[in-house]
């Protein structure tokens, strides 16, 4: 009897192991580390991205924001932050975090742009969406975080994953509702897309960071006691800022 519980945690354990079909950790920092460098080629693509987004918020079309969203290059940065995190790469966080600044800046500059420049100021049902995240908007970012990264650390090519992790997780139409709220000088509007977005990037890269450490992520240099101590606070006191007001905002809505 003792036999049959052994086994079944073994074939559990087979069944849900993500080192199984990993690719290596050579494979697994090149394809996170390219994907997160920003180019000229992921620039005009973003604010491609950008635009198309905008106008398919701005006229309330689901198809055109998936298609917007379908090409957009700002998952990329988020998992190659995920990684450089894990692998205790400080300076590399570091410089993945300002691209990803810059990717930012300039989605916003090209969605406030536009809504500058649109006859329709009226805001649609696809833009007031993107005003009230919840506790909802987390559990969907970080089981997309989650998918993502694994997708992205298995042998061969399973980037099929990630399209369909943009389009859950949705991070391109927060920041372009924030560009209308911008032109249109509607503050409360800014503060609620801009929430959504933190809300979606931060468990994205929390999810990933989770799955990298499980899967063992060679660290370029090994943490003092004091250093990780400081640097598990400050992950548990950024986690719970970004959650909280979430709950909040999720028990008024069940509510009402």
């Amino acid at each position: 009897m003792k036999g049959k519980p052994d086994n079944i945690k073994i074939v559990l354990k087979k069944m849900f192991s993500l080192k199984a079909d990993a690719a290596s950790h050579e494979e697994i920092r090149e394809r996170l580390l390219s994907g997160g460098v920003i180019t000229g080629t992921n620039m005009c693509v973003l604010i491609c991205a950008m635009l198309i987004a905008s106008i398919g918020l701005n006229v309330g079309s689901t198809a055109v924001i998936i298609g917007a969203m379908l090409i957009s290059p700002l998952m990329g940065s988020i998992l190659a932050m995920a990684y450089a995190l894990v692998s205790n790469d400080f300076k590399l966080m570091r410089n993945h975090a300002i691209g990803f600044a810059m990717q930012i800046l300039i989605s916003l500059i090209t969605s406030t742009l536009y809504f500058l420049c649109s006859p329709l100021k009226e805001a649609t049902s696809e833009l007031l969406a993107r005003t009230s995240p919840t506790f909802f908007d987390v559990l969907i970012a970080t089981a997309g975080g989650v998918a993502g990264i694994i997708g992205q650390t298995r042998k061969g090519t399973f980037n099929n994953i990630i399209p369909g992790v943009a389009i859950a997780t949705a991070l391109m139409p927060p920041l372009c509702t924030c560009g209308y709220s911008i032109a249109n000088g509607n503050w409360r509007m800014l503060s609620g897309a801009a929430y959504l977005f933190i809300v979606n990037a931060y468990f994205i890269f929390l999810a990933s960071a989770v799955i990298l450490s499980l899967l063992k992520t060679p660290k370029v240099r090994e943490l003092t006691e004091r250093e990780w101590k400081k640097l598990r606070f400050r992950m548990i006191r950024n986690t719970l800022i970004i959650l909280i007001p979430s709950l909040i905002l999720g028990y008024m809505m069940i509510n009402g």
